[in-house]
């Protein structure tokens, strides 16, 4: 399809792994070939290090990361945190499927910029924090229009594994002890605000995503293949994914989403309970 599906497995998988997803945004090869036509987005560059001060903006967060999200021991600098966001986003998982998904340059910038894009239409390819997914997108007949294959959800099974295996409350404490990297990387985006902020209001998106009863037919286009029914082919980037994955996949997704919000939003970290 030409729709892209992006990250609530990944957001619950890597921010739920690590913070829609949830888990990682996973495009159709279709919209892969129509993005390689396209300038690239790039990733913003990663600041040599953190800023002197948390925040610079004059209205406070709605959901602030507390003292008890702090971190004991200094954070590295954004552009060399890579190898030590890897080892605490392996730790949260039981075995390397993880590791067999994630790209390991420039994470903490992949997640944020990819979290920021789910609501819109479009979700750089450059910027997956996650490899996409083997194969093509497949469709089958039904009454002489086009319906999504069933055998496309085999190739999320591993996606699916690691959002499964990842406990909400341990991504979460993670995720606010590793907090100011994530908030740099949204500052370089160009971006004001806050990122927790941003977060929340983007798994609250997700969770918006509609549930179709039923299969749901689809057009040939130009590339690949659009939606028949209007409202679904408007849907953004995070929400086209949610509905992709099949009814059972999304349930999952969204009762993995809840639980990590709640912990985030929660002012005592997994260590506390």
């Amino acid at each position: 399809m030409s729709s892209q599906s992006s990250g609530s497995k990944w957001l619950a998988g890597v921010l739920v792994v690590a913070i829609v997803g949830l888990g990682g945004v996973f495009l159709y090869r279709e919209k892969q070939a129509r993005d390689a036509a396209q300038p690239p987005q790039p990733v913003a560059a990663a600041s040599a290090a953190l800023p002197s001060t948390a925040v610079h903006d004059t209205a406070l967060p709605q959901h602030p990361i507390g003292p008890a999200g702090a971190s004991t021991a200094a954070l590295p600098a954004l552009d060399q945190s890579d190898d030590a966001i890897l080892a605490g986003l392996l730790a949260l998982t039981s075995d390397g499927a993880l590791k067999t998904l994630l790209r390991p340059e420039a994470i903490v910038p992949r997640m944020v910029a990819t979290i920021d894009a789910l609501p819109k239409a479009n979700v750089g390819m450059n910027v997956l924090p996650l490899r996409t997914p083997t194969g093509r997108f497949q469709v089958q007949s039904d009454d002489g229009m086009f319906v999504e294959s069933k055998k496309n959800l085999d190739r999320y099974d591993t996606y699916m594994y690691v959002a499964d295996h990842v406990n909400p409350k341990a991504a979460a404490a993670w995720y606010k002890r590793n907090y100011p990297l994530f908030q740099q990387a949204y500052r370089d985006l160009g971006t004001s605000g806050y990122f927790n902020d941003r977060l929340i209001e983007v798994i609250d998106h997700l969770l918006a995503a509609p549930e179709p009863k039923g299969t749901l037919q689809l057009i040939p286009a130009k590339v690949g293949y659009i939606y028949a029914n209007d409202t679904y082919e408007q849907l953004s980037a995070g929400q086209k994914f949610m509905i992709r994955v099949g009814a059972e996949n999304e349930a999952n997704l969204k009762g993995k989403l809840r639980a990590l919000r709640e912990a985030v939003v929660s002012d005592r970290s997994a260590e506390d309970k």
